[in-house]
C-alpha cells in the first residue's frame, strides 16, 4: 500500500476499496491492524500533542478522511486519489463481518447512543454478529472493559470516543483487547443512531462537513473548527514554502 508523508505524518494513499481489500486480507490471515483516520483537526493536534502522534504512528494503516487534508496534500505534490472518510469505511467493514459471520463490538458514545447503534447496525446487517457493546463512560474501569471485549469473542472493534482518548485508549490496550482489527470511528455512532445528521454528499465532496456540523452545533463547534482550521493553514503554508 503507498504512503506519503505530510505534516511529519505517515499515511497511505489508498482507495476505499483497496483499504477494505487489504483490511478482509489481514483478516483472514488473523493479522492484527490498528486503524486510524487523519484529518486536519488530528493533523494540527498530532503537532504538540507527542502521545497522539505516537499513537497514530503506531497504526498498521493511517486512511487520510477530509478533503483539507486531501487538498493539502495535493497542493505539496502529493497524490491523493481520494478520502476514505471514516464513517464510509464503517458501513463497509460491517457489510464485510455480515459476510464473513466476523463478530464485531461496538464501544463509544452514550449509552443510549450505542444501544440505537446496535440496533441499527442489525437492521441495516440482518444476521450480523454483535459481539456485545458498551458506552464510552468507563475511565475508572478501563480493564473490566478491556476484558469485557476480549470475553465476547469480537474480531472488530469500533471505538468511537473523542480524539485522542480513542487512539491513546486503543494504542494502550491492543494487545489486550484479542481482536484482530480495531479501528477509531469518532461519532459515527451519533450518525447511525440519528442524534446527528451527516452533510449532503455535495457539502462531503466540497470539503464542507465542518460547516455543516457548526451548522448544527454553532455553541460547541464554532471555535474548534476555527482554531484548528486557521492552524491547519498555517501549517500548509509553512510546508508548502519548505518543499
Amino acid at each position: 500500500m503507498q504512503s506519503i508523508r505530510f505534516l511529519h505524518t505517515d499515511m497511505h494513499t489508498a482507495s476505499m476499496a483497496q483499504t477494505v481489500a487489504l483490511i478482509e486480507q489481514r483478516l483472514e490471515a488473523r493479522q492484527f491492524t490498528q486503524h486510524v483516520v487523519v484529518n486536519v483537526a488530528k493533523l494540527v493536534h498530532m503537532q504538540t500533542d507527542t502521545e497522539l502522534a505516537d499513537s497514530v504512528k503506531s497504526c498498521d494503516i493511517v486512511n487520510i478522511d477530509g478533503m483539507g487534508v486531501v487538498w493539502g496534500a495535493r497542493c505539496c505534490g502529493h497524490q491523493v486519489p481520494e478520502r476514505v472518510a471514516g464513517v464510509d469505511l464503517f458501513h463497509q467493514l460491517l457489510a464485510l463481518s455480515n459476510r464473513n459471520a466476523y463478530p464485531v463490538y461496538l464501544l463509544g458514545a452514550t449509552a443510549e447512543v450505542v444501544e440505537k447503534t446496535a440496533e441499527m447496525v442489525q437492521l441495516q446487517n440482518p444476521g450480523i454478529k454483535i459481539a456485545g457493546y458498551h458506552h464510552g463512560y468507563f475511565w475508572d474501569d478501563e480493564q473490566a472493559v478491556v476484558d469485557a471485549i476480549r470475553a465476547s469473542g469480537a474480531r472488530l472493534l469500533f471505538v468511537a470516543i473523542t480524539s485522542p482518548k480513542k487512539e491513546n485508549f486503543i494504542n494502550q490496550w491492543r494487545d489486550q483487547l484479542g481482536v484482530d482489527f480495531v479501528m477509531g470511528v469518532g461519532g459515527t455512532f451519533d450518525v447511525v443512531a440519528g442524534k446527528v445528521r451527516r452533510a449532503p454528499l455535495w457539502m462531503q465532496n466540497a470539503g464542507l462537513e465542518w460547516f455543516y456540523r457548526v451548522m448544527q452545533e454553532p455553541g460547541r463547534m464554532w471555535q474548534r473548527y476555527l482554531h484548528t482550521n486557521s492552524q491547519f493553514a498555517w501549517l500548509l503554508l509553512k510546508e508548502k514554502f519548505r518543499r
